[in-house]
């Protein structure tokens, strides 16, 4: 019995690796979330199905219940694939799974994916380092787990570069956070649905982005490299923009 821990990638199903394919194609069962593009569940073809996806306030299975599912089909079956957004270990909570098969004694490989991170803001041209500009970045949650005692995210990052996941349904919480520490004027970049057809760029500064209408999934970019991209737009192809 094997466990594949694979990324799927941001969203394009092009974006997939051949990896992740060639397990998907071997998998008796593939439990996958909601970020996971469907697909790429077409790779599977005849595989069984297990939907576990989770979002904010609405989680079809709690994380202890999708640990329990995959060590029950790894029990049962001989390839069970874990599909997973983007990279399983930047905020796919990857590692817990790892951790719990292995306490099983489950052989599991591992599949990283293209991180929404990095792959969204390069399909449209952000670079989240440019010489002379930016030579760092960090990337950060916007959503922590709301059960925890104290906050781990302090938002006093030194990074040139600020790239949030999952920070929309607190973007103004978060925004006026970085501004005790980055200037109110500094320029942000909101991608919605990156990679995807209906992708949607949203621009402004740190004391007036909350205020536009922006939807999840989006990423948020922070920083002087989203002046770069703009100056990379305006010399865009107009069949490219």
């Amino acid at each position: 019995m094997v466990v594949y821990l694979v990324g799927a990638g941001p969203g394009d199903p092009d974006l997939v690796t051949l990896k992740a394919v060639k397990a998907l194609k071997k998998a008796d069962v593939v439990v996958y979330d909601r970020l996971a593009n469907e697909e790429i569940l077409e790779y599977a073809n005849g595989a069984e199905m297990i939907y576990v996806g989770k979002r904010a306030g609405k989680h079809s299975k709690k994380q202890e219940e999708i640990n329990k599912i995959l060590i029950e089909q790894a029990k049962k079956q001989e390839v069970v694939v874990r599909l997973k957004g983007g990279d399983p270990f930047v905020f796919g909570r990857g590692g817990e799974e790892l951790l719990a098969l292995l306490k099983e004694g489950i052989h599991v490989e591992l599949v990283p994916g293209v991180t929404s991170a990095i792959g969204v803001p390069t399909t449209v041209g952000l670079p989240v380092t440019h010489r002379g500009v930016a030579t760092s970045f960090t990337v950060v949650t916007g959503h922590e787990d709301p059960t925890k005692k104290e906050k781990q995210v302090k938002w006093n990052y030194n990074a040139d570069t600020i790239v949030i996941l999952m920070g929309v349904g607190h973007l103004k919480e978060n925004t006026q956070e970085i501004m005790k520490y980055k200037d109110p004027k500094t320029p942000v970049c909101v991608i919605e649905n990156g990679t995807r057809p209906d992708e949607r760029i949203v621009l402004g500064t740190l004391e007036n982005i909350s205020g536009k209408k922006i939807n999840p999934p989006a990423l948020v970019i922070v920083g002087p490299v989203v002046d770069v991209f703009k100056d990379i737009q305006e010399n865009m192809p107009e069949d490219q923009v």
